[in-house]
């Protein structure tokens, strides 16, 4: 983006020389901007917590106007962040790093981490499969094309050695091709709970496939963005416990979005998650709460991994230590 596209008023003159940190914030700097979020594909929490960050980022930040964007998720939203389709996108951490490589895409920065995502390996209550090993030659939904969750999956499979038939769409598609009998099992790496498989949960009884040694090997092999971790049997009606791996989000930015604009961004994300988790700013009184939002914090905000902070942000929680 074309720094020169954000023009700012300044309105108090009092106001002048300090940064912009959000409505709560003395500053009175005023922009005429407008952002476009990449979030990701139907069923998806990326959809979901996305929009609740848009209509948030529009309500708090004077004169900035955040419009999302659909997408495959992850890899498809870095392509988008690098080709100037948009300014902010969501991803996994892991999605950020391809094979063989440890420095993220030139041009982009971390605004911060948000939530941790799980991944889910998902089949019907009857179904034979038991343990990662028994997808053998199975159909198996990856996640849509250029997702975290056909990054992660894809990982996982060659990792274990593990050939499926893979199909890639939607999350809230693979649940409906489950229960149609066209899947064996489904992937989703996601928040918890997540959507799709919610609703999947309350159509059939289902089962989440273990991944405990399957996350240990990965933490292995790739250090960093991999996490062993289990979904709570609180998640999902009549679904224990299950171990799996979990991989954190954060929040990219381009480089060339102003430092204050972001500055201001990050003040937003980070004041009253309460009302982020609950939607209590959004404009549709329909809305679904998020409540992965529950996991933003400004501990667990700065740790984005091997992702340097854009310089905005770094101001932010720079003044947090204060």
């Amino acid at each position: 983006m074309d720094a020169h596209a954000v023009r700012r008023r300044t309105v108090l003159a009092a106001a002048a020389g300090t940064a912009l940190l959000g409505a709560c914030s003395s500053s009175r700097t005023e922009y005429d901007v407008e952002l476009r979020l990449a979030t990701g594909p139907a069923g998806a929490v990326y959809r979901r917590i996305g929009g609740a960050l848009a209509e948030r980022i529009t309500a708090r930040v004077p004169g900035a106007r955040v419009t999302t964007v659909p997408s495959g998720a992850s890899t498809d939203n870095i392509r988008m962040l690098l080709d100037a389709e948009v300014e902010l996108g969501l991803t996994s951490l892991d999605a950020v790093f391809p094979a063989g490589s440890d420095e993220s895409p030139a041009g982009l920065s971390a605004l911060c981490r948000l939530y941790d995502s799980h991944l889910h390996l998902v089949v019907l209550a009857d179904s034979p499969v038991t343990a990662l090993a028994g997808l053998a030659g199975a159909r198996v939904g990856l996640g849509a094309r250029d997702s975290g969750t056909e990054f992660t999956s894809r990982r996982l499979l060659s990792l274990s050695g593990v050939d499926v038939a893979g199909s890639n769409n939607p999350q809230a598609v693979s649940a409906q091709e489950l229960v149609r009998g066209d899947l064996d099992a489904m992937f989703s790496l996601s928040g918890v709970p997540t959507p799709a498989v919610s609703q999947l949960a309350a159509t059939r009884p289902i089962r989440l496939v273990p991944l405990d040694r399957e996350a240990g090997a990965l933490a292995q092999t790739y250090p960093g963005p991999y996490v062993p971790a289990a979904i709570p049997s609180t998640a999902y009606d009549g679904v224990p416990a299950t171990g799996t791996v979990a991989v954190p989000n954060i929040l990219l930015v381009r480089d060339d979005v102003p430092a204050d604009l972001v500055e201001a961004i990050t003040e937003t994300i980070f004041t009253d998650t309460e009302a982020l988790a609950t939607d209590g700013d959004r404009a549709d009184a329909t809305a679904e709460p998020v409540p992965e939002a529950w996991q933003i914090n400004v501990r667990t905000g700065i740790s984005t991994g091997p992702v340097p902070l854009h310089p905005g942000a770094a101001a932010w929680f720079r003044n947090q230590k204060r």
